[in-house]
């Protein structure tokens, strides 16, 4: 193993640990909410836990890139750039939701090969590192065997953002096709396929730090993740994880 992935892989986990537990103390309390020119929600433990990573991450690495959601991208000159969500769900965050998480990525030239997910409210963490696998806290993950669309859970943030991205006919014909359809938004229904709770996670609005630190995860659990055109592009809004064997299927259902 590269000895220079794992060591920032190993301070990713430390620091995502450590900013998790600085947003945690303002969950659940009086907390005010600014709202961001594209009508995102953003707080104090947004803008804190973000500050820690940064810090961190490049304290120890000040030559990597760094791309946050709050503080914006930092080039670097080591082929290294960290990927950063501060608090993926602030939404829920703001209304006493417990799914909300710290997502930490890293990229090496251009390949995303770390990915940290800490649910501190849940105490719960998702990590993955390319050619280690993937895991929940210490428990080995792989996406479920299931090949029947008409035995597959799958997951979406919400039924708005189909409408807003013309596919709500299309996704209703998916809905026909299979067992269940829970709407666990944001990283959650990733990490739910990752460990092979559900077939398929449709999403669209993402950002790069939405996605960064759970590429890793959802692939070394031996799942698929693209955009719905079945490409690879950070910079879309549309994206789908499968556990592989129904990647197709839904795919075509999606392009109809």
């Amino acid at each position: 193993m590269n000895a220079a992935w794992r060591n920032r892989y190993e301070v990713a986990i430390d620091a995502a640990h450590q900013a998790g537990a600085l947003a945690l103390e303002h969950f659940d309390r009086e907390v005010a909410v600014e709202w961001k020119a594209d009508d995102s929600p953003v707080t104090i433990a947004d803008k804190s836990a973000e500050a820690l990573l940064r810090t961190t991450l490049l304290g120890r690495f000040p030559d990597d890139g760094f791309l946050g959601e709050e503080s914006g991208d930092t080039p670097g000159g080591s082929g290294f750039r960290w990927i950063i969500d501060p608090i993926d769900g602030t939404r829920s965050f703001v209304r006493a939701i417990p799914i909300w998480a710290v997502l930490v990525g890293l990229e090496y030239r251009g390949e995303l090969i770390a990915g940290v997910c800490r649910l501190p409210a849940l105490k719960q963490s998702y990590r993955a590192l390319r050619g280690d696998g993937a895991f929940r806290d210490d428990r080995q993950l792989h996406v479920s065997t299931v090949d029947r669309l008409e035995r597959a859970h799958v997951y979406y943030s919400s039924i708005s953002w189909m409408k807003q991205a013309g596919i709500d006919r299309q996704f209703l014909q998916l809905v026909d096709c299979t067992e269940r359809q829970r709407g666990f938004g944001d990283f959650y229904g990733f990490v739910m396929v990752a460990q092979g709770s559900g077939e398929a996670m449709v999403e669209y609005g993402v950002h790069p730090w939405d996605l960064g630190a759970l590429i890793p995860i959802v692939e070394e659990a031996g799942g698929t993740m693209t955009t719905w055109d079945n490409t690879r592009d950070l910079n879309r809004p549309d994206v789908l994880a499968t556990n592989g064997r129904l990647h197709a299927k839904v795919l075509h259902i999606l392009r109809k």
